[in-house]
């Protein structure tokens, strides 16, 4: 079972943010500590911006891929909508979970709990089935 703590602010109440590792590489500890400390600097309202942006900033400065990051972000306990998690990221687990657990490529304990906070939250069922991985689905009309 992930511990995670979830912010009470009605503006961020569908972000779970993670805990740090308890007992693993330092390379894991480096990552979350990047990735905690971009995320109160981003300059944005919206939970799931600053979320994608400190996923993106901790990738690009720790040199790895944006979807490792999410995943191990995932792995320790991040909660959030699609929105949140880069395309790379949601190809790779919207294929993982299409496989069994004890197939090579199948899905995490932690992709297992964040399909089912999707689903709780009234995410797209079928979107691993669309393809589509737009990031904002907003409309503005001038």
């Amino acid at each position: 079972m992930t511990y995670v703590t979830e912010l009470s602010n009605s503006n961020h109440s569908d972000v779970v943010l993670p805990l740090p590792p308890q007992m693993s590489a330092e390379d894991d500890m480096a990552l979350y500590a990047r990735f905690m400390r971009h995320l109160r600097n981003v300059p944005n309202s919206r939970m799931e911006i600053k979320v994608l942006s400190a996923i993106q900033f901790t990738a690009d400065i720790q040199d790895h891929s944006d979807a490792h990051v999410a995943k191990l972000l995932v792995d320790l306990g991040l909660r959030a909508p699609r929105m949140a998690f880069p395309a790379d990221f949601l190809r790779f687990c919207d294929a993982a979970l299409l496989r069994s657990g004890w197939e090579v490529g199948g899905p995490t304990q932690g992709m297992h709990e964040l399909k089912a906070y999707w689903d709780r939250t009234g995410e797209d069922k079928f979107a691993a089935f669309k393809g589509d991985y737009s990031l904002l689905d907003e409309r503005m009309y001038f």
